[in-house]
């Protein structure tokens, strides 16, 4: 069964029925699922969520839009830890214990990409749908093409030309029909959205479908009962299509509305590179939307995104929550990655060490204090990414200088 009422416009209200296929509503703006919040509330309890045996965050099933069970797809999910920055706290000028990682790298395709895209395309198998398509900057190309192949579905995936290598390998050796396209993540969407009548596939983009926003969703779900439903005081989130940051605040609103929750929500932090800030930019000069970025670069490739259809979603969140939107450069990006993974034995994607980068930056301005407990997400496994080369060698011919070591 699901508890699922009905589709919303997230910008005008207008109601669309469940179980039929939707992709934007006729504003062109992204579509909401609702539920019947009081009839979940009355069948489920904390004490039975905590005995699931369902695969990472399908023990939250009921809060989902997929009705029929057989068509959950599944990799083998799981719940991904909360860790400590300890040994690495002073660098931020943080205090030891209040500053956690949420890891996602341990999902499916080693991001969180895997959330969204699982129930994208359960919903996509519920509906009978054959064939996907997908703009992206690495990560939600591989989740897709995963899950659409375990799934049995056909899959296309467009990527910048500039995406790292090792994800454009991983997309296509997971079955999806790879193009590297010479422009950004935009460009790819524009012909994806091109495609769709004389292709017949179905434009799978951030927010352009309902469900993403729905897998996403479980990252608010699983932090608050992984903290015993005390939410933290601060989340900084990596922000390019913003799916994952709406989706937590919709989660979060959901659990208040089923009294699951109480007492002050998180202050939501959009974190983007300096090099591609639209959302940035649009909260500091009080814009609800922000409009196209030119000339986006970043090495975090994952929030290299120019412009957001969600937009509006993401400042709103960041507002209702009093929280922030700020931007940090690449080179303390990259030092940042480098200094955790040599402290804390943690690597971090670019995109998860900038809302460390984000953190420092925060505190030394005052924007949040030491003694907040703070989530920082880190959205993938930094194995995808280039790493520093090793210049090390010895010769186990000659005689070894062991005063080097």
């Amino acid at each position: 069964m699901s508890f699922v009422t009905h589709l919303e416009c997230s910008l005008t209200g207008k109601i669309y029925p469940a179980g039929q296929v939707h992709g934007l509503s006729e504003a062109g703006r992204p579509l909401l699922v609702r539920y019947d919040l009081e009839a979940m509330k009355a069948k489920l309890s904390k004490e039975e969520l905590a005995t699931s045996k369902a695969p990472g965050f399908w023990r939250y099933a009921d809060f989902l839009p997929v009705a029929d069970a057989e068509n959950r797809v599944s990799l083998g999910e799981v719940m991904t830890p909360i860790i400590p920055l300890e040994q690495s706290a002073h660098h931020l000028g943080a205090q030891s214990g209040n500053v956690l990682v949420k890891d996602e790298g341990r999902l499916p395709t080693g991001s969180f990409k895997a959330r969204g895209l699982c129930l994208a395309v359960s919903m996509a198998k519920e509906f009978g749908l054959k064939h996907l398509a997908i703009p992206t900057n690495g990560n939600a190309g591989a989740a897709m093409a995963a899950y659409a192949g375990r799934a049995g579905m056909k899959s296309t995936v467009l990527c910048p030309s500039d995406t790292p290598d090792i994800n454009i390998r991983e997309i296509q050796s997971q079955g999806g029909d790879t193009y590297m396209v010479n422009g950004l993540i935009n460009d790819c969407g524009k012909i994806v959205g091109q495609g769709k009548e004389s292709v017949g596939w179905f434009d799978i983009s951030t927010l352009k479908e309902p469900y993403r926003i729905e897998g996403k969703k479980t990252m608010g779900l699983e932090l608050a009962e992984q903290l015993g439903w005390q939410l933290p005081d601060v989340i900084f989130y990596p922000t390019g299509g913003g799916t994952g940051l709406i989706g937590m605040w919709k989660a979060f609103a959901e659990l208040k509305e089923m009294g699951w929750i109480d007492g002050p929500m998180p202050r939501m932090v959009a974190v983007q590179a300096t090099g591609c800030a639209p959302i940035v930019k649009a909260w500091e000069e009080g814009e609800e939307h922000a409009p196209l970025w030119e000339d986006a670069h970043t090495v975090a490739a994952g929030i290299r995104v120019p412009i957001a259809v969600g937009d509006f979603l993401i400042i709103r969140a960041v507002r209702e929550s009093d929280g922030f939107a700020i931007a940090v450069p690449d080179e303390e990006i990259m030092a940042m990655r480098d200094a955790i993974a040599a402290d804390e034995g943690l690597l971090l994607c670019p995109e998860g060490a900038a809302t460390a980068v984000a953190y420092k930056q925060a505190l030394a301005a005052g924007q949040i204090k030491k003694t907040d407990k703070a989530v920082l997400w880190n959205c993938a496994t930094g194995l995808k990414y280039p790493l520093p080369e090793v210049s090390g060698r010895l010769d186990k011919d000659a005689d070894i200088d062991f005063g080097q070591f």
